[in-house]
């Protein structure tokens, strides 16, 4: 049994606790911030991008923001590796911000607190459909509250 998301055609897939994983996404480089990737692009004709390039592109791949049924998941780095989770049934408060382009390119900054910590417990910065992110984790923190 599969489901299907409305706006993509990855089926929702299982992982290594049982757990589905409706959402899993790297902060977008070009979307977040447009013109800074193509001043980065221009710069790559010097050393300087090149290394400025691959410093974000490594930034954006090494941080996944995954949302399953139970709970929503940050992991960062590539060499060294940082995990943040928050089940839903824990959250006390989710915040979307976007700028105007942000809003252009359906990307912006997610952040999820529970009562269990004073700040942001995640906070993931140019990840696509965060209005999707949003109502995925608020339909499932209802879920876990019944």
């Amino acid at each position: 049994m599969t489901d299907t998301h409305d706006e993509w055609d990855k089926p929702a897939r299982a992982d290594d606790r049982g757990e589905k994983i409706l959402y899993e996404e790297n902060p977008s480089m070009f979307r977040n911030q447009p013109v800074w990737f193509v001043i980065t692009c221009v710069l790559c004709l010097v050393i300087v991008g090149l290394f400025i390039f691959a410093v974000w592109y490594l930034k954006c791949k090494g941080t996944t923001l995954t949302v399953t049924n139970d709970r929503t998941t940050c992991r960062r780095g590539i060499l060294s590796k940082s995990i943040t989770e928050v089940w839903h049934q824990d959250i006390r408060n989710v915040q979307l911000d976007q700028t105007f382009f942000q809003r252009v390119f359906d990307v912006g900054t997610i952040g999820i607190s529970s009562a269990g910590q004073a700040g942001l417990e995640i906070k993931v910065a140019g990840i696509p459909q965060p209005e999707r992110i949003k109502d995925l984790i608020d339909a499932h923190r209802r879920k876990s509250r019944i």
